[in-house]
């Protein structure tokens, strides 16, 4: 154990912690040759595509310092705000973090907060500052912020390069030196972590593990403490770059065990395995469940697909603990799941993940919060679909998501993202300069207002320099309405939405105008309504594709063509009356993009 360590990377997105792990594993020779390329630990095409990271990922290493061998497991995390989840996870299988940072940026906001997660945890904290071959990086600033923060001495800080492989050696050498080896007893029962787990058709669940006590050997019997079943370790192993299978893992090794399991549900992210001859006394404290922030209705396109996107949903959970969901129908889309995610981005992940790795085609409804609504009989509901919510006259009120907002900012930006957060009904909390040219504003917001286009357009008016991060912060009475949208005088459930009263009016009429756009032409007129309750706010009306019955009368009487317009207008009168207005997947997708 003594020459274990267990580390992880934690940044704010884009400040290189893929390419700087991608020189880690060169400069210990476990990538080589044609194994080698750009963001080596990114397997998914999508994180490739993006240059995000999604998923952690784990691996191993060997090292030679001072005429010692080490092994040192490497967990590569995401950086953006909606996978935090993922980093908490990382967190809890390791003893130390490198805390990288971009040297021509400075500390941004996920910075902050994946610092402050590592030390809850009692981490050991290495600071990188990362990109010092780029022109525009300025050492000494950022090196003030980071002492500022973390209160080290400056000659901790290692400067490096991920694209140069500056400093590379140095970080080996400080990880090994100050991070701790893993504290456990070999000798007690057996206790490990799943701290992830993934899908394989082939051989069934794979569960990623830390052993926190005792040892695990091939062919042991093994019990998952929640769920008590019982399994056989058909086969254990360790993270390199592809699964290398062991005999045994230790006290402190984190690797993988295959045992055969097929159905997702009994694999939990955050279980405890232990022996079935002797089992630990109690489970290891795993992770706190977490909270999804947003809510959105996603439904199979053909309705026969159902039981397939269960499946698909189910074994998309094991590799991402975050996703949760629920089954539910609606009259517009037939039978789909109500999923919970950590915010947009998640939630454009987990859509385009369903689509290229189980080819499953779905309809996304607009994204929305849960509500807590308290009804005159005194009972509390909460509500995460507008289409659940009670009769007008049975609330008493409705009471709204808050978040705790905190921006990090250029000083020259104030002013428009004060200005933002103010039209999204916020309220000012505090700013304090941090250093320099450096402020730091706290806003308290609702959540639903930051659901839709808050980040982008908080990033277009800082010309990308603003950092954001959130917290949820309990909940609070709000003046909602329920807003309806109608075709021929038919609510269309999937694109209802709760709104503040201040905002329905301006909604309801861009819906209504953009949903005139995208919805096609048909035999007959569509009137497209925006209501709140009885009332009807905003109305547009798309125009029927019309025959000219009249072409064939040239000259004559007036009262032929009459009679033949008079059967037209007949035809389309019956036809309004039995035909459906079929709602196209983009007309969904377009409210998120109302500007």
């Amino acid at each position: 154990m003594e020459n274990i360590r267990n580390f992880c990377i934690i940044a704010h997105i884009d400040h290189g912690k893929s390419t700087l792990a991608d020189r880690l594993l060169e400069f210990t020779g476990t990538v080589v040759g044609k194994d080698s390329q750009a963001q080596v630990l990114d397997n998914m095409d999508l994180e490739r595509e993006r240059g995000i990271t999604i998923k952690s990922h784990a691996i191993q290493m060997d090292y030679e310092y001072q005429s010692k061998k080490y092994v040192l497991n490497l967990i590569d995390t995401p950086g953006h705000v909606d996978f935090s989840y993922e980093v908490s996870r990382s967190i809890a299988a390791c003893e130390g973090a490198l805390l990288i940072i971009d040297a021509t940026q400075g500390i941004q906001a996920q910075t902050i907060s994946n610092l402050y997660l590592a030390i809850d945890h009692n981490l050991e904290i290495i600071p990188v500052l990362n990109k010092m071959d780029l022109d525009n990086a300025m050492p000494e600033e950022v090196e003030d912020q980071i002492i500022d923060l973390i209160g080290c001495k400056r000659e901790d800080i290692i400067r490096a390069s991920g694209k140069t492989g500056m400093g590379v050696e140095e970080i080996l050498k400080q990880t090994i030196e100050k991070i701790p080896p893993p504290v456990g007893d070999p000798n007690a029962p057996l206790q490990c972590l799943i701290f992830d787990s993934v899908f394989n058709s082939f051989r069934g669940i794979e569960a990623y593990i830390k052993v926190v006590n005792g040892e695990i050997r091939k062919g042991e019997n093994v019990k998952f403490f929640h769920t008590e079943k019982e399994y056989n370790a058909d086969e254990i192993g360790v993270l390199r770059l592809k699964q290398e299978p062991r005999t045994v893992l230790k006290t402190g090794d984190v690797g993988y065990i295959i045992s055969g399991i097929k159905t997702s549900k009994e694999v939990k992210v955050g279980d405890t395995i232990t022996h079935v001859e002797n089992p630990c006394k109690s489970a290891i404290d795993g992770f706190e469940e977490v909270k999804p922030m947003v809510f959105a209705g996603v439904y199979p396109i053909d309705a026969e697909d159902y039981e397939d996107l269960r499946s698909s949903l189910e074994k998309l959970q094991l590799n991402d603990a975050s996703l949760t969901f629920v089954p539910e129908s609606s009259m517009a889309l037939g039978f789909g799941f109500r999923c919970g995610f950590l915010g947009l981005l998640h939630m454009e992940i987990v859509q385009e993940r369903l689509d290229r790795e189980f080819d499953m085609n779905v309809i996304t409804t607009v994204p929305n919060v849960s509500y807590k609504v308290h009804t005159k009989k005194g009972e509390l509901l909460e509500i995460h679909n507008p289409s659940g919510l009670p009769e007008l006259t049975l609330i008493d009120k409705i009471e709204e998501p808050l978040i705790k907002a905190q921006i990090i900012t250029d000083v020259k930006y104030v002013g428009p993202i004060m200005t933002l957060c103010l039209d999204k009904r916020g309220i000012l909390q505090n700013q304090h300069y941090t250093s320099g040219n450096r402020v730091e504003i706290n806003f308290i917001l609702p959540l639903a207002e930051i659901v839709f286009d808050f980040y982008d357009k908080l990033k277009s008016i800082s010309k990308g320099y603003a950092s954001f991060d959130y917290y949820l912060d309990g909940f609070t009475p709000a003046k909602l309405v329920k807003l309806d949208i109608l075709l021929n005088g038919e609510s269309v459930d999937a694109l209802s939405t709760l709104i503040h009263v201040d905002n329905a009016q301006s909604f309801g009429k861009k819906m209504c105008s953009k949903l005139k756009d995208l919805i096609p032409r048909q035999q007959f007129d569509i009137a497209i309504q925006a209501a709140i309750g009885v009332k009807i706010i905003s109305r547009e009306t798309i125009k029927a594709v019309r025959k000219d019955v009249t072409a064939k009368c040239y000259g004559g009487d007036i009262t032929r063509k009459r009679k033949l317009l008079e059967k037209q207008k007949k035809g389309k009168k019956r036809m309004k009356q039995v035909g459906n207005v079929e709602v196209p997947q983009n007309a969904f997708l377009a409210v998120l993009k109302l500007d």
